[in-house]
């Protein structure tokens, strides 16, 4: 591995490393990211739940999610456009960064002033306000990824991903467990609903956005050679903007009409055939594409037809694939495509299942919270960590080897649990080995990410780097449950470690045919 002798690096300044002011900005721009997520999704199901909402209304919610897997769109938007003001005033990375975090902000303290169980169309609202916060924390994602590679050596960018990931997880527990700390202090239970906790428990949680914000505001611009045209007029910025509105009109109309028929579809199929989750799972994937496809009609018309100006949405766009696919050509470059596309698929699709098995098999909610949520997310800081010291000793390429095998080895553990059952000792031994595994892996796959991008199109190539990493085996994911079903947990667990073989091979392939230079 040429590549990774060269990005070897001595212990001392391996550790040393965590000292940089760029890798202690990263923790705290993690936390800033990881707070949005677990507002839109468990605390805020459970909002919904005390408040009275039934199980399909809080489902419906899950559609915000749909922002952080197709952040890639408005990549392009975040990449070019300049904000009035603040771009000449804070240059183009923190002004973006600071739009996002205010957005973030006021996208939590809107739904901190709607009460779902007041009326029944405030559950709409709430939705909405939901997707904008979703859409809101995408764009913060965008600009933290673009900031943090274009703001450091490659050599540091393992440490910075250790970081962030720290940050991050930090983030999600402050407003996953904190927030439902703070909404039981303020008096609301199952059964005891009160609106007012739960308000004064997401406007504390946009205070504690203010911690980005301030670390916005005191950093500089990162300094690249990258040159941004400027023969762009306003109107082109305007109708650039719009194209992009109007292809994700038309994605969520297509994804939204179609979900009633996909439902009774999959109804009849669950009916006739034993394994209909397969085929349910083709038609899922059928059903984004065909949504995609309308949104990229839409767009073809609209430059067709010269509403939008060609050169913007060519430099926004396609340059970015075209200059990813010159740097390594055709053939690397499916390779590394389908490396991003899959090197998480096996800790992801268990993932999803997993607090499920953990109830299933006798374990309460207080010892999930204790083993699972509090001692599991110190191992996943403990392996971010370690990933990016190994990662600066030994070299990317290396880690990102061991952390696949060692996804693969650690979810077979889970084999161990389903046997052994409610066993505290035993679910000790699995959580630390998996998410000491997540961390190391992750911070070395963040890593490996950032080093396949270019500077002239940083904002973009990471973000359809990062959806891409997370949709297939999201996708996969939405049929763990039935996959248990057909296969019980045992087998699924074991079917799951298996699906992280190929990515062995993939990492290989990849390694073989990277040079230094590439690497880069």
């Amino acid at each position: 591995m040429e590549f990774d002798q060269r990005q070897s690096r001595t212990w001392r300044e391996a550790f040393e490393s965590f000292l940089h002011a760029r890798v202690i900005t990263m923790l705290f721009f993690g936390f800033s990211a990881g707070i949005p997520l677990l507002l839109i999704f468990s605390s805020l199901s459970l909002w919904l739940r005390e408040a009275g909402a039934d199980r399909s209304e809080v489902t419906f919610f899950s559609w915000a999610a749909l922002a952080y897997s197709f952040k890639f769109v408005w990549a392009p938007l975040v990449d070019r456009l300049p904000i009035p003001y603040l771009s000449r005033r804070l240059g183009r990375r923190r002004s973006w960064l600071l739009l996002a975090q205010l957005s973030v902000m006021g996208a939590i303290t809107w739904m901190a002033m709607i009460d779902p169980a007041a009326d029944s169309r405030n559950l709409m609202v709430m939705a909405l306000a939901a997707v904008f916060l979703g859409f809101s924390a995408a764009t913060q994602d965008i600009v933290i990824d673009a900031y943090r590679i274009e703001s450091a050596d490659p050599d540091l960018q393992a440490m910075m991903s250790s970081s962030y990931i720290a940050g991050y997880r930090v983030g999600m527990i402050a407003a996953g467990a904190g927030a439902l700390f703070l909404a039981s202090h303020f008096g609301t239970e199952a059964g005891a609903y009160s609106y007012a906790a739960w308000r004064y428990t997401y406007l504390i949680m946009a205070l504690g956005m203010l911690l980005g914000v301030l670390t916005t505001l005191m950093i500089d611009e990162p300094q690249t050679n990258r040159v941004t045209p400027d023969e762009y007029s306003v109107s082109d910025y305007f109708r650039f903007l719009l194209l992009f509105f109007a292809g994700g009109a038309g994605f969520i109309a297509v994804f939204f009409l179609t979900a009633d028929l996909v439902e009774r579809f999959e109804t009849g199929l669950n009916d006739r055939f034993v394994h209909a989750h397969v085929l349910g799972f083709f038609i899922e994937a059928l059903r984004i594409l065909i949504a995609a496809l309308v949104a990229v009609i839409i767009a073809w018309f609209s430059i067709r037809a010269g509403l939008v100006n060609r050169i913007m949405v060519r430099d926004g766009y396609l340059a970015p694939l075209s200059d990813f696919f010159d740097r390594y050509g055709l053939k690397l470059a499916v390779l590394l495509l389908a490396l991003i596309g899959f090197y998480r698929i096996s800790d992801i699709v268990l993932g999803v299942i997993a607090n499920v098995f953990y109830q299933d098999i006798g374990f309460s909610k207080t010892e999930i919270a204790a083993v699972v949520k509090t001692f599991g997310l110190i191992m996943t800081i403990a392996g971010g960590f370690l990933g990016g010291i190994l990662s600066a000793h030994y070299g990317v390429m290396r880690i990102l080897f061991l952390g696949a095998v060692l996804t693969v080895l650690t979810n077979l553990l889970f084999m161990i649990q389903a046997w052994a059952g409610h066993d505290l000792t035993v679910l000790y031994l699995v959580i630390s080995a998996d998410n000491l595994t997540a961390g190391l892996a992750s911070a070395a796959f963040v890593a490996f990410l950032s080093s396949l991008t270019s500077v002239s199109f940083t904002a973009v190539q990471y973000a359809i780097f990062s959806s891409l990493m997370t949709l297939f085996p999201k996708l996969l994911g939405g049929y763990s449950g039935t996959m248990v079903e057909a296969i019980g947990y045992s087998n699924f667990f074991l079917v799951a470690s298996l699906m992280g073989l190929p990515v062995l091979l993939l990492v290989r392939l990849a390694d073989r045919h990277l040079s230094p230079k590439d690497s880069c």
